[in-house]
């Protein structure tokens, strides 16, 4: 036999490292070419890697949970083929490595030849023949579980439990296979491995950050809390730092009279072509922000230390901050300045949708040159956002409330009324965005967002 080790492959973007979250096999799993193997999370999404050569599971080497450098060995596939027999090609193996294709067409991701749309399924071991039982489904896996004969008069290899309740009973210590399970099928709850941590003296309470991250609660009186510093969380906080310290950051306020733009998403609403997508005062945003960076192509470029030069960008990818269960995120939508009103609109959907399900791609976080984050969805007015690294410019799109405003009519005259009103916050990095610059940028997307008929004339 000739045992061949799977490593971690490079996720690009700058990432060294991935945590283990769910293993879909198992030692005497046999696998096939492209069958996903494995979960991993990395600071920026979550990776299904599919395996790159087809034989028999011999061994996991990290479990569930652990964190592994790029390069290290992480399971290890008997091909069956003599050690005598000349093993493949290096590029064989590699083919498929992000950015490429095979000759069939497939897209690669991550390595490997590409995610196959179906669920990879568990195939038996080899041997004594395994008997089948049903298990309920689950993200982490699938339907059926093989189980050896041995194994079902006592107690299973590896108990039922979705992914975060195995991160929970890591976290509080706690042996999956020692509780006793009280969900339907067999399958242990969050309650159980609480249950079992205390023994069932003194409560255990299990803390989820809003980046999705578990860990133990106060127990007996406990007054503290450790947060482990991982994944999106610290990811997001080094960026944060180097952005804050490098680039000089200024920020401009302006307060807008929205009505036109309300008045407008309203319509579009009922717009038998918006029919399909939603439809919100973010979209009217996003396109009013790649039209003043038309006019105004300082805005949208970047400062290269290195070479001493100031990149201006002919394209706009539009990056949205999304708040996600693994934290927040900011993909970005390429060649937003390109799209048209619906097709923006779809951009955004897709988007936002993807990142929520932690299903976003480390691409899809890279390359942006103007970022959104809308803070009015919280109910927050304004504030001075970060820039995110490699980028010029952030806009803050605070809550649109009824407000009373002085609105002058046709004559001259004045009065007060109730309007949409909004407040919008532009940050920029002033070694390459003046004053003059970054207000006028701001000016633009106000008178935009103030009325959208500008647009006929601008775009």
């Amino acid at each position: 036999m000739a045992l061949r080790e799977f490593k971690l492959p490079d996720p690009g973007e700058g990432l060294t490292e991935a945590e283990i979250v769910t293993w879909h096999v198992k030692p005497g799993d046999t696998v096939e070419v492209n069958d996903v193997i494995v979960e991993v999370e990395t600071a920026k999404s979550l990776v299904e890697l599919p395996v790159p050569f087809a034989g028999t599971v011999s061994a996991l080497h990290v479990a569930e949970g652990d964190t592994v450098e790029v390069g290290t060995a992480i399971i290890s596939i008997d091909d069956g083929a003599s050690s005598a027999e000349t093993p493949p090609a290096a590029e064989d193996v590699e083919e498929g490595l992000i950015g490429g294709t095979t000759s069939t067409g497939r897209t690669a991701v991550l390595v490997g030849y590409g995610v196959k749309q179906t669920e990879a399924k568990r195939r038996p071991r080899t041997g004594s023949g395994p008997t089948k039982v049903d298990a309920p489904e689950s993200p982490a896996r699938g339907s059926d579980v093989a189980v050896e004969p041995s194994e079902l008069a006592g107690k299973q290899a590896r108990a039922l439990a979705k992914p975060p309740v195995r991160k929970l009973a890591k976290d509080l210590g706690v042996d999956l296979g020692s509780v006793s399970p009280t969900g339907e099928g067999g399958v242990v709850t969050r309650e159980d491995v609480e249950s079992a941590a205390s023994g069932g003296s003194g409560e255990v309470r299990a803390v989820v950050t809003p980046s999705g991250e578990t860990y133990v609660g106060s127990r007996d009186g406990e007054r503290e809390t450790r947060v482990p510093v991982k994944g999106v969380r610290r990811m997001t906080a080094q960026a944060m730092v180097s952005s804050a310290f490098t680039a000089p950051h200024v920020t401009e306020w302006v307060t807008v009279d929205v009505t036109a733009t309300m008045d407008l998403v309203e319509r579009l609403k009922k717009d038998p072509e918006f029919r399909d997508v939603k439809v919100t005062p973010l979209l009217v945003l996003a396109k009013a922000m790649c039209l003043a960076a038309r006019r105004n192509p300082g805005v949208n470029a970047t400062w290269d230390e290195d070479a001493q030069e100031i990149v201006l960008k002919h394209y706009v990818n539009l990056g949205i901050a999304a708040a996600t269960p693994r934290g927040l995120v900011v993909p970005n939508i390429k060649d937003a300045d390109r799209m048209s009103m619906r097709e923006l609109a779809e951009a955004i959907g897709t988007l936002t949708t993807t990142a929520r399900e932690g299903r976003t791609q480390p691409v899809d976080m890279s390359g942006g040159t103007l970022t959104i984050t809308n803070v009015g969805v919280f109910g927050i007015d304004a504030g001075t956002p970060i820039l995110n690294p490699g980028e010029s410019a952030i806009m803050a799109f605070g809550t649109v409330g009824r407000r009373p405003w002085v609105v002058t009519g046709p004559d001259g005259s004045e009065a007060i009324e109730a309007r949409w009103v909004t407040t919008l916050a532009l940050s920029f990095d002033h070694r390459l965005v003046d004053g003059e610059l970054g207000s006028r940028y701001l000016a633009d997307v106000a008178a935009l967002l103030a009325d959208p008929s500008r647009a006929l004339v601008w775009g």
